[in-house]
């Protein structure tokens, strides 16, 4: 493991704890789900996520957006973005997807020239939209099963295939490059306060019981990513990569 790899793991750990919600946990699930066999351990951390969010990210969050202008805001917003479109071209190839993997890269040299460093999404202007890509989904993409839902501590709604790929999604993040490594705890520190405002209005979506909401959400969005948009009943091998 490089020497690197540890600030990365500290801070995406902080980080997930995004994705645990908002609101209370009910302590018993309403019914058994067949994709989610470990429903009361699950509870038990998602509830813990949230207590941690509640205690120290969301109060963190609401000061950033109180004393961030909103044009800084969306300028760190953006060049976090553009950092991303590293992994999104790195599996945009390995998914065999050339035309994808060629738009990344055109945001990539766009935004960080022309868009001093990745603060301007340029490249939307010019029909270059995001298509955002992680290992889970290539993975998924050539037909691994996602495994029983897991919820991650401080890591939030995930699988067994989505949790284990998160290794080299780490390994594709340019932020766990920057030397010395002691610089990579404030920009980290920054990404995890900017991810989470843009998550402020998320628990206004959701209703009925919190956890279940949350895991469906996620099963769903995570089988729409994987097949490109495709309709559940559309052929597996059917081609789903033009640009929207």
């Amino acid at each position: 493991m490089k020497s690197s790899s540890l600030p990365r793991w500290l801070l995406f750990i902080v980080m997930a704890v995004l994705l645990g919600g908002c609101s209370a946990v009910p302590k018993q699930a309403d019914s058994a789900h067949q994709d989610d066999p470990w429903e009361g351990m699950n509870r038990s951390v998602y509830s813990f996520n949230k207590s941690i969010d509640n205690a120290v990210l969301s109060p963190l969050a609401n000061a950033y957006a109180a004393i961030t202008p909103d044009f800084i805001e969306q300028g760190v917003e953006n060049f976090f973005n553009n950092l991303a479109d590293v992994n999104h071209f790195a599996n945009h190839l390995l998914q065999g997807k050339p035309g994808l993997a060629m738009n990344d890269l055109g945001r990539l040299v766009i935004n960080t020239t022309i868009g001093v460093g990745g603060l301007f999404d340029v490249a939307a202007h010019f029909g270059m939209y995001q298509q955002e890509e992680d290992f889970g989904q290539t993975l998924g993409y050539w037909g691994v099963e996602s495994g029983p839902y897991l919820v991650l501590p401080f890591m939030g709604p995930s699988s067994v295939r989505d949790g284990v790929s998160l290794l080299a999604d780490y390994q594709l993040d340019p932020v766990g490059e920057l030397q010395p490594s002691s610089h990579q705890l404030p920009l980290q520190s920054v990404r995890v306060l900017d991810t989470r405002l843009q998550l402020q209005d998320v628990q206004q979506l959701i209703i009925g019981d919190e956890y279940s909401f949350v895991r469906d959400a996620y099963l769903s969005r995570r089988e729409i990513q994987i097949r490109d948009g495709a309709p559940l009943d559309a052929p597996a091998d059917e081609e789903f990569d033009d640009f929207q």
